[in-house]
């Protein structure tokens, strides 16, 4: 009764409040001690949310088609089916057209969540209710004890950590429309946090709320530069943002030296509420701190400039597995290799997942440990290797695997039925089990299914990115020529990264001209103009990814990367044209075969 009483609290969702009151080491290592306790008893921690999620959804009218208001969970095993987004949509638009929330959930919806993946060029929309922030806010709490226990003096200074807002809109019933973070950031949870010596942010919430991501960025970095003595710790959540805003810096350190010797906002910062926050940070002139940080952006190079600027800091946090990995090299030129690369946490719109136990161990080990009060956990094996079942293959439930039951070293796809409304959903993300922390599995994490192209929260896949291209080839045959073979690359190494695309193009009549730079340019244009929703986003609103760019290669490129995939092992008679090349010798060819390159002239069209 006693462990059942403590599962019960634990699963609870104002057990997060009790988290958040944790200014002191005993109630840190009562976080650690009580995730002990889930770890340990993981198999009836999952079977306690599962029992806990039908007793609040059983009357929805989605799950009473398949359960009849059962609360059995072997009632929930047998009958409720396996599902892909495009099930959970026609509930999701009821529901933001005015329905009431109960059609999925016995909870009122109180927002949805906008997604990185799209479904036909839209964002797809989460289900959230009032509870999903305390859940939120228990993994958070988890992330200070586990760092504690690997790097000391953590409450002794502050964190830099480069946190931003995205647009939201209201659908025509009202409910809020916005990413899980400004989701997060704008509530009481965030806003009105109890005092804590291990969050000491350098930015005011002020700042991190500006809806001008550029004069959040400009401020942020100005609050750091003034509190760089006592910064610990720098990050953001994901890598590419962090690197965004160095490079940020890189541009425009003048003006932030400026401010700090004058003692006086630059005259750029418009926003009303960040000019009221900055004012305690440019009180008076500093010329003497404005001189050390001339000396070090101005005189020496950006390689290792993190630890000059902030000599103190520990760390640096931010998601860097998946994509994000591609942006390792980059964060450790200004490192300098020096500062450890940490990444925390497993999280999506759907629902948060996991911590990591183990935070300073290499980026690419990282092992994340499901917490099993988050979400009820199922996974789909994925028996022949990497590849993962179609959106529109139908995968039988005795396919399922449990939570405790996955094996070592095998490869699944992740499922997930939460609390808010979506049951059995296919997540699309490939983990591969790399142990077990007591009773709970530890995942890596491999790819998103079926992404192809990745810069920052954009997601593109092979049909998105093959339709976009067949619409702007048809510009070339408009103007004689036609493009024989193309392939695609995330360059990372310009900030903000872009999609460049490698185009083989030949002329169908004699006496064409050479290719017209405005030629290539529409091209390019209506490739970005085809791409989601979020890629639109994150060009035209964001600038979190740089413009497009295709690459003009001579003729007989693609023949000569397919004889060097098939002296690598690939089979010359099933051989494909990979619509993504990744670094190595295949993009190093390509290269070399370059003959032009041509870049989006403009943003493309997008609108909140």
């Amino acid at each position: 009764p006693s462990l059942l009483f403590k599962l019960k609290s634990i699963s609870d969702p104002s057990f997060a409040c009790i988290m958040d009151n944790n200014e002191l080491g005993c109630k840190r290592n009562d976080a650690l001690q009580e995730l002990e306790m889930l770890t340990v008893n993981a198999k009836e921690a999952q079977q306690l949310i599962l029992t806990k999620i039908l007793e609040s959804n059983q009357a929805s009218e989605y799950l009473s088609k398949f359960m009849n208001r059962s609360t059995n969970t072997s009632t929930f095993k047998r009958n409720v089916p396996v599902v892909t987004y495009d099930v959970v949509q026609p509930y999701i638009a009821r529901i933001s057209t005015g329905e009431d929330s109960s059609i999925i959930s016995g909870d009122r919806i109180v927002e949805l969540l906008r997604s990185s993946g799209t479904s036909r060029g839209e964002p797809r929309l989460m289900p959230a209710i009032s509870e999903d922030l305390d859940r939120r806010t228990y993994l958070y709490s988890l992330l200070m004890p586990i760092m504690n226990k690997y790097v000391s003096g953590l409450g002794e200074g502050k964190a830099m950590y480069l946190l931003f807002v995205k647009a939201e809109t209201l659908t025509n019933s009202g409910i809020p429309v916005r990413s899980v973070l400004t989701s997060y950031y704008k509530s009481p949870h965030f806003l009105h946090r109890k005092h804590d010596l291990y969050n000491n942010y350098t930015s005011p919430d002020e700042v991190i709320l500006c809806p001008d991501s550029q004069q959040s960025m400009y401020c942020q970095l100005l609050c750091g530069l003034v509190e760089r003595q006592h910064v610990l710790r720098l990050g953001a959540v994901f890598a590419s943002a962090f690197l965004r805003s160095i490079s940020f810096l890189e541009q425009h350190w003048c003006d932030l030296v400026n401010d700090i010797r004058i003692g006086k906002l630059n005259s750029n910062v418009t926003n009303t509420e960040c000019r009221l926050a900055m004012e305690g940070f440019l009180a008076l002139p500093n010329p003497e701190l404005a001189d050390e940080l001339e000396e070090i952006c101005g005189h020496g190079p950006w390689k290792g400039i993190l630890g000059r600027l902030w000599p103190n800091v520990k760390y640096i946090e931010a998601v860097l597995t998946g994509t994000m990995a591609q942006y390792i090299p980059m964060l450790e030129f200004y490192s300098g290799g020096r500062i450890p690369l940490v990444c925390t946490m497993y999280a999506s719109s759907e629902s948060y997942f996991g911590v990591n136990l183990r935070p300073l161990c290499k980026p690419t080990d990282v092992s994340y440990t499901i917490l099993p009060n988050m979400a009820y956990f199922e996974f789909i094996p994925l028996e022949d290797g990497l590849r993962v079942t179609d959106d529109e293959e139908v995968v039988g439930n005795d396919k399922l695997v449990s939570l405790v039951d996955v094996k070592v070293g095998c490869y699944y796809e992740l499922v997930v039925t939460t609390f808010s409304g979506l049951y059995r959903y296919r997540v699309g993300d490939v983990l591969q089990v790399t142990g077990f922390y007591n009773r709970v599995p530890q995942f890596k994490f491999i790819c998103r299914r079926n992404v192809i192209l990745s810069i920052d929260t954009d997601k593109t896949n092979e049909e998105d990115l093959h339709n976009s291209v067949t619409r702007a080839k048809k510009i070339l045959e408009d103007r004689n020529h036609i493009l024989l073979e193309y392939t695609s690359y995330p360059d990372t190494s310009t900030v903000p990264g872009h999609y460049v695309l490698f185009w083989e193009i030949k002329s169908t009549c004699e006496g064409v001209k050479p290719l017209d730079p405005q030629l290539l340019e529409s091209c390019c244009i209506s490739v970005e103009e085809s791409l989601d929703y979020i890629y639109r986003r994150c060009r035209a609103h964001d600038k979190s990814v740089g413009p497009l760019e295709i690459r003009v290669v001579e003729a007989g490129a693609f023949d000569a990367l397919m004889d060097l995939l098939v002296s690598q092992g690939s089979s010359i008679n099933q051989y494909k044209t990979p619509r993504c090349i990744e670094s190595g010798l295949a993009l190093k060819l390509l290269n070399s075969k370059v003959t032009a390159s041509f870049f989006s002239p403009r943003d493309p069209e997008w609108t909140v």
